[in-house]
Parts: structure tokens; C-alpha cells; sequence
């Protein structure tokens, strides 16, 4: 208990960092359409550049079958069966 109240307590004693609208991802790219004295709810700092992670390669599987499971018989077979 005596830990956790120190750590929260060095924690708080560090300074807010202040943003600013001109460290801005979209202000910075000319993409911010917005007039404003204080950054807005979209912030984005510029070093992230978001970048859509990568995603995942597409791999097909080798064909482990060369015949279905289970099929339909064929019309000579349903002859033969209700002849």
C-alpha cells in the first residue's frame, strides 16, 4: 500500500506535457481545416505519420483433395440403383 501511494505520487509531480496545434500530424500536412487557438480532439502528433499497420499476406492452402467428400451419384448409378 505504502509503495503504490509513493509511485502515484512521483507520478503526479511530473509536468503535463503542452501540446500545440503546429505539432500536429494534420496541421503539419496542410490537412487541418480548422482555426483554432488550442489543439482540438483530433491531435495526432506528427511523428506518428499514421501509417495504417501492415496487414496480414493472403496464403492459399495446397489442395489436400482431388475428390469432393461426398457427392451427388451419377445418372448411370441412380439407374442402376432404382432399376
Amino acid at each position: 500500500m505504502l509503495v503504490e501511494s509513493t509511485q502515484s505520487r512521483r507520478a503526479s509531480k511530473r509536468p503535463a506535457r503542452k501540446v500545440s496545434c503546429d505539432e500536429c500530424y494534420f496541421r503539419v500536412n496542410l490537412l487541418c481545416a480548422l482555426d483554432l487557438s488550442e489543439p482540438c480532439a483530433t491531435f495526432r502528433p506528427n511523428e506518428a505519420q499514421l501509417k495504417p499497420p501492415q496487414q496480414l499476406r493472403f496464403v492459399f492452402r495446397q489442395e489436400r483433395r482431388t475428390r469432393a467428400a461426398w457427392a451427388f451419384p451419377s445418372a448411370q448409378e441412380q439407374a442402376a440403383l432404382h432399376a
